[in-house]
């Protein structure tokens, strides 16, 4: 419960029509789409740098959590308020400070849209590489929040390679600025790089510069389906192993499949048990070679059926199918466990091998799709938890993939995030001498421990 002394000093920084401290108006920003629920005590939604500077410091001072929040579209629990506190919804700091395309530069509040920053890029024929899949209403701030990525990250990186700069505000209040508008500088440390994917546990941040890409004059879409996973997984070395690298490289295994046969634009052969989805750009004088090349790395043995798409509407129509799997997995089971490992893409093989395995022994359906071409996969756990059994062996198997993908020199996430989901299992990718160093960091920006309590790092026994 929050004081009286605090919420008087809080109705002095931010007025009565952006401050929500009814618990009905609470209740929408203590989810996220993981699912978990937390109320918090009171949702705050500022529209400057000098207002987050103001309640970062009132909450400082009277040890209350602040949470920072875009729109929720995370999934492992990271906007979650666990421990109450207070929410600091972003959203109404949404505009586009700046846009310079002579520079190839955009400063923008966190509340901007992916979508608008990409709309906004487009007039002057440039985008911002970072795609997650629910661009269309996810926040920047978001995207910097959990370093968010998304198929194109395989040719053009993920959001910390797409940032040049930010400005944040510390949990004492502090307004730190980082990084450079140009695209080299090595002054002083790489707080820019420290600060995304940190998951709101550092600092706050108010604005970012992000570093723009011309956009491509073209690019093509080819579906390839293959008799067998081993096939398709040749092809996603072979097709990494040349110069020519796909704007796009999505896996879809045999379960995957069974959801969207019934999608004619994907063609897919009966006996195809995985396929891939990948995007070629360029040049309108480059592009026919560029999809020679990749077609042919894609050939293996085990190719079953290509099929290219001739228009930007059949493009849109085969990555449709693809967006369409998440929702779904929802008609094979209620409940899931989705997470988005990464291994070396080498390892994809095994990775897939291991995960069937582990699916015949917990009697767990494990679909799997993802972003292949950085061994970015998303492992789907469905099951259900009115089956005794299954609701048994959910978490057990859960920790059997995560073991795995450790043995194959992966990562517990590629582009989710830690939050809460993850929390526990941290300690079996990171060793404890570096988890104590970056136990230290956030001591250092956050010695009361306000930002976003209860993330990332396991607790200390």
């Amino acid at each position: 419960m929050l004081s009286n002394a605090f919420i008087a000093s809080i109705e002095q920084i931010i007025p009565a029509d952006r401050l929500s401290l009814d618990e009905a108006e609470r209740w929408t920003y203590g989810y996220d789409n993981s699912r978990k629920h937390s109320l918090p005590d009171a949702v705050a939604f500022p529209t400057g740098h000098a207002e987050v500077v103001e309640l970062a410091r009132l909450c400082n001072e009277h040890h209350v959590p602040l949470i920072a929040r875009g729109r929720g579209t995370g999934t492992t629990g990271g906007a979650i308020p666990v421990n109450g506190g207070v929410v600091l919804s972003m959203e109404r700091m949404n505009r586009i400070l700046e846009f310079d395309p002579v520079n190839r530069l955009m400063r923008v509040e966190p509340g901007v849209t992916n979508q608008a920053v990409q709309e906004k890029a487009a007039t002057e024929g440039f985008f911002w590489p970072p795609d997650p899949g629910s661009a269309s209403v996810c926040t920047v701030g978001g995207n910097l929040a959990f370093n968010a990525a998304g198929p194109s990250a395989v040719k053009y990186a993920t959001t910390r390679e797409n940032t040049l700069g930010l400005v944040a505000v510390t949990a004492a209040g502090d307004t730190l600025c980082t990084g450079f508008n140009t695209t080299k500088g090595v002054t002083g440390y790489d707080l820019t790089r420290l600060l995304i994917g940190s998951e709101g546990t550092l600092a706050v941040i108010t604005e970012a510069t992000l570093k723009l890409t011309p956009r491509p004059e073209t690019h093509r879409t080819i579906a390839a389906s293959y008799r067998n996973i081993e096939a398709a997984t040749a092809a996603i070395v072979a097709i990494m192993s040349q110069s020519q690298i796909p704007a796009a490289l999505e896996f879809l295994d045999g379960g995957s499949l069974d959801l969207i046969r019934s999608q004619p634009e994907l063609n897919i052969p009966m006996q195809a048990a995985a396929m891939l989805i990948i995007d070629v750009d360029g040049t309108h004088d480059s592009i026919d070679t560029a999809v020679q090349r990749i077609t042919a790395a894609a050939s293996s043995d085990g190719l079953t059926g290509l099929n290219m798409s001739a228009s930007e509407t059949e493009s849109g129509q085969l990555w449709k199918a693809r967006k369409a799997l998440s929702p779904a997995l929802r008609s094979i089971a209620p409940n899931k466990l989705n997470e988005d490992v990464v291994v070396p893409v080498g390892n994809i093989p095994p990775l897939i091998e291991g995960l069937s395995q582990l699916s015949r022994q917990y009697a767990i359906p494990i679909v799997n799709f993802g972003h292949a071409g950085n061994g970015n996969i998303h492992v789907n756990l469905l099951y259900d938890t009115q089956d005794p059994q299954q609701e048994a062996n959910a978490r057990p198997c859960l920790l059997e993939v995560f073991q795995l993908v450790i043995r194959l020199g992966g990562a517990l996430s590629g582009e989710h995030g830690i939050g809460v989901e993850k929390m526990a299992y941290v300690g079996m990718e990171i060793d404890p001498v570096t988890l104590d160093y970056m136990r230290r960091i956030k001591l250092l920006f956050d010695p009361k421990g306000i930002l976003n309590p209860g993330k990332v790092f396991p607790p200390v026994d």
